[in-house]
């Protein structure tokens, strides 16, 4: 009672500390010239334009970048798009903070200068020429790293990179050093990929490059042989490749030795969530379609053991990672082989019924599509349409359609229910899925 006592009291104490301090604030003025004219709030980054007026760097690039080229209170002309940084204003600014601390008022920190278009093009430039001559890795090195910095300090800096091409330099340096050199040089390289990760998303020329043969090459062996965070690195610009499915990238990474089985270890093994999706979304891409390459790819998987891998996947997943194994399960079980093997597999069935109206409406969705996959037509396989009935595949499917789905997992649901209902009167439907040693994430 005591301690409940003096908790209540502490908290009461806080509280009116708080409203001391809001009051506070509240009779502080901000200094008119230490605000931005367009955000009118206290400036953190006071940059000068050409005309002479002082704004904050957040607020006048982006008025820059919505196409304007007038100084937003003159009306003026600029003369030059780069805003100047205003050191004396600036530090006028965090004077006025550090007197005013006792009234709630942090010191703003000093800004790290913006790297500038020209200096993009400098540092672009000798990346290409280091390529081109062939030099030593440890220059080409230090200048990736460099600029791999130089992108991580600011959301600006990235977009300058990108506007100035870096994604297809980096992927062109890539291509050069895997085609001319007889020995990987792998720390340039695994510099490189990083750098590319975080330029993401590429441009369609960046990708194009990416995926020619020699730079799948390069990737694929990363996915076998790297780092953990070249590994993750690879899988990242794989997925980016693989996303504009084109048929011909598809045969190319089929006829590299160990692709397809580095993507499946790194489902089997993870490194990490995002790094899974990745690999998941490559491998969806890679059977997606219904070309000769696709389904060559489809083949390939199954015979990689990926169905069963998959299910197992499903077992304790969370919400992304179960739609994204039940799309590519979806397209997988569009070929025969692929049935097969899932209607092999025990837990198939279950775990299936499982994830119907469980995990979203797009898991659901799949669901409906695998088991309309493996069990219509199957009028032969009284054990499986048993096996689906017992674990209350009648009652689920029955609800979806009472709660409301699309019209074509309608479709399918009701022809489901049509042949379940064939054999409903020969078993009984248990109350629950007997998955007790089964871990269950929802």
């Amino acid at each position: 009672m005591i301690s409940t006592w003096r908790k209540k009291r502490a908290s009461r104490r806080s509280n009116s500390k708080k409203q001391i301090e809001e009051k506070t604030m509240e009779l502080l003025m901000v200094p008119s010239h230490f605000k931005c004219p367009i955000a009118l709030d206290l400036m953190k980054d006071p940059v000068t334009l050409s005309t002479g007026i002082t704004y904050d760097r957040v607020s006048i690039e982006t008025w820059i970048e919505n196409g304007n080229q007038t100084c937003p209170i003159t009306k003026k002309v600029l003369k030059t798009l780069e805003p100047i940084p205003n050191h004396t204003m600036r530090k006028m600014i965090q004077e006025w903070c550090v007197v005013n601390k006792d009234h709630g008022i942090e010191r703003i920190p000093t800004p790290r200068i913006p790297v500038t278009s020209d200096e993009v093009t400098v540092i672009l430039r000798k990346i290409e020429s280091c390529c081109k001559l062939q030099q030593g890795s440890e220059s080409s090195r230090e200048l990736v790293m460099k600029m791999r910095k130089m992108i991580k300090e600011s959301s600006r800096n990235k977009r300058c990179f990108v506007a100035n091409g870096a994604g297809k330099i980096l992927s062109s340096t890539l291509l050069g050093f895997t085609e001319k050199s007889s020995v990987y040089e792998v720390e340039t390289m695994e510099e490189i990929l990083s750098t590319l990760t975080i330029l993401l998303p590429l441009d369609g020329e960046s990708k194009s490059i990416l995926g020619s043969k020699s730079s799948l090459n390069c990737m694929i062996w990363f996915l076998k042989c790297g780092s953990l965070s070249s590994r993750r690195n690879s899988v990242f610009l794989l997925k980016e490749i693989m996303r504009m499915e084109e048929t011909w990238r598809v045969e190319e990474l089929l006829n590299i030795d160990g692709g397809l089985e580095s993507l499946v270890k790194l489902v089997k093994e993870p490194i990490c969530p995002t790094t899974t999706k990745a690999s998941l979304l490559t491998i969806y891409h890679m059977v997606n379609s219904s070309q000769l390459s696709n389904e060559n790819a489809r083949s390939k998987f199954v015979d990689l053991g990926l169905v069963e891998l998959l299910i197992e996947t499903l077992v304790d997943c969370e919400k992304s990672i179960c739609e994204k194994v039940l799309g590519i399960l979806a397209r997988i079980c569009n070929s025969q082989e692929g049935r097969k093997r899932a209607n092999n597999y025990a837990l198939t069935i279950p775990i299936l019924i499982k994830k119907l109206l469980r995990v979203s409406d797009l898991a659901t969705e799949f669901s409906v599509s695998i088991l309309w996959k493996l069990l219509i037509g199957k009028n032969d396989n009284v054990v499986l349409i048993n096996e689906a009935l017992q674990v209350g595949a009648f009652q689920k499917l029955l609800l979806l359609i009472q709660v409301g789905c699309s019209e074509n997992t309608k479709e399918k649901a009701s022809e489901l229910l049509k042949l379940l209902n064939l054999h409903r009167g020969e078993v009984e439907c248990i109350d629950s899925l007997d998955l007790k040693n089964l871990k269950r994430p929802f």
